[in-house]
């Protein structure tokens, strides 16, 4: 029988690729709709993935803490300038609650458990608890590289005082890793990380890396964020990738687990 949570994933993976493949070929202005088909789509492969090894009631906790979370430090950010700077969120994306789009902290959400568990995959199954938070918070803040310069370009929000960095502010990534730093503590109880990490997260997390470097390299013709953006996030990707492949020759898969009990439980009986 079909595993229904898997078929979702499938197709919220199909949908963020068709809408990141379309967005270069609309014209700026009315690429609302694309940027909420990304995050929609993404945040779809991280609930269904989060669902299939941590259960429904995990998963939708997950869900809803981090986007609580990230709403109100998003509200905090836009009336206080803290901790990101001061910024203001305009009227493309909606909808909106207490003034911060839905794609905002579904975004956070989208990409927060690839980014902690690449962390785990690159730093290995012997690592502390400390260790994955900081390294997963500098993984989504490595994300952020590519994913401001997009949004601030396309008018979804503006800054008081730009910075160099195409117009984003030093602080604003600050606040990212400052704000990463509690989302992955979050997801450290709420989702604790298993012995092998999730392949399918670190395939998203790597993915992004991916694709995100060759459309700014290559369709919004922006050097300079596919150079920043991915040398900050490939080699973690790589890293991932390689650290998963050698976990799972060597680490036995639950399901492998399970089975092996069962015989040693049969053969005692026996």
């Amino acid at each position: 029988m079909a595993d229904p949570v898997r078929q979702a994933g499938r197709a919220s993976f199909a949908l963020t690729a068709a809408a990141m493949v379309a967005t270069p070929l609309v014209a700026r202005g009315r690429r609302a709709m694309l940027a909420n088909l990304v995050v929609g789509g993404l945040a779809g492969v991280t609930l269904c993935t989060a669902w299939r090894r941590w259960g429904s009631g995990r998963a939708g906790t997950a869900l809803a803490m981090t986007a609580a979370a990230t709403t109100a430090v998003e509200r905090l950010g836009t009336t206080t300038g803290f901790p990101f700077g001061r910024y203001a969120y305009g009227t493309a994306l909606r909808p909106q609650v207490a003034g911060v789009p839905l794609a905002v902290p579904g975004a956070w959400f989208a990409m927060a458990l690839p980014a902690r568990e690449a962390a785990h995959a690159a730093l290995g199954p012997r690592t502390s608890g400390a260790g994955r938070v900081v390294l997963g918070a500098a993984c989504l803040t490595a994300w952020d590289l590519f994913l401001d310069p997009q949004m601030t370009a396309e008018g979804y929000w503006r800054w008081a005082r730009p910075g160099r960095y195409r117009g984003i502010p030093a602080s604003n990534f600050a606040g990212w890793f400052v704000t990463g730093l509690g989302v992955m503590a979050l997801l450290e109880v709420v989702l604790p990380p298993q012995a092998d990490p999730d392949g399918t997260a670190v395939g998203a997390y790597a993915w992004m890396a991916v694709m995100q470097t060759l459309g700014f390299a290559v369709f919004f013709r922006d050097p300079l964020v596919a150079l920043v953006g991915g040398a900050a996030m490939l080699p973690i990707a790589v890293a991932a990738a390689y650290g998963h492949s050698r976990q799972g020759r060597f680490l036995p898969r639950p399901a492998a687990a399970r089975m092996a009990v069962a015989a040693r439980r049969g053969a005692a009986r026996g």
